[in-house]
């Protein structure tokens, strides 16, 4: 029982302090990591599943961990800690918004959000780009996976250039995926 409370209040934590999608990336490594759940490799698991499976990252990434950390009730608790806030936020919100929505404070607030947002994704870059670019090396100095970066590469190459959909580039890099780094062994 103390795990689910725990998983609701670390999802609580997550949807009262992210602005959602990608922000909460950094909060959900740091709970799952704190409470010994999962590890790094695994969390950068969670968010690749989370981000192609549909529905909300933050909501995907919640009934995996809560999954993994203590089987189905799990998933609830943390589902529900993660919904628990944002039902809140949108209840006060839809009050209070028409009124506010002209504020100079209210512009200010959000002139001072949407930066914060963009370093937080920057920082959940750099962190998902060390768990998948770089590997451990044989005498403990770690090694820049250059299969992975052709391969990042190449899917923004079909996102950018070639305009490829989301779910096309996503099948192509695990196809690829199992290919060289299941078949090929690289």
């Amino acid at each position: 029982m103390l795990v689910l409370l725990q998983l609701y209040w670390s999802f609580l934590k997550i949807g009262f302090t992210s602005f959602g999608g990608l922000s909460m990336i950094p909060l959900i490594s740091s709970e799952m990591s704190a409470h010994g759940w999962m590890d790094s490799s695994e969390i950068s698991d969670i968010v690749a599943i989370a981000e192609m499976t549909p529905g909300p990252l933050g909501l995907n990434c919640a009934s995996f961990a809560g999954m993994k950390a203590a089987g189905v009730l799990g998933a609830v608790f943390a589902n529900l800690g993660v919904l628990t806030p944002t039902l809140t936020v949108c209840a006060l919100a839809a009050v209070f918004f028409e009124k506010w929505q002209k504020s100079t404070v209210m512009q200010r607030l959000l002139t001072g959000i949407r930066p914060a947002c963009i370093g937080m994704v920057a920082g959940v870059l750099a962190t998902l780009s060390l768990t998948n670019y770089v590997r451990p090396g044989m005498s403990g100095v770690d090694a820049i996976n250059y299969v992975s970066v052709i391969l990042g590469v190449v899917d923004m190459i079909l996102f950018i250039r070639f305009k490829q959909s989301i779910p096309r580039v996503i099948i192509f890099s695990g196809v690829a995926g199992l290919i060289l780094f299941g078949f090929l062994g690289l």
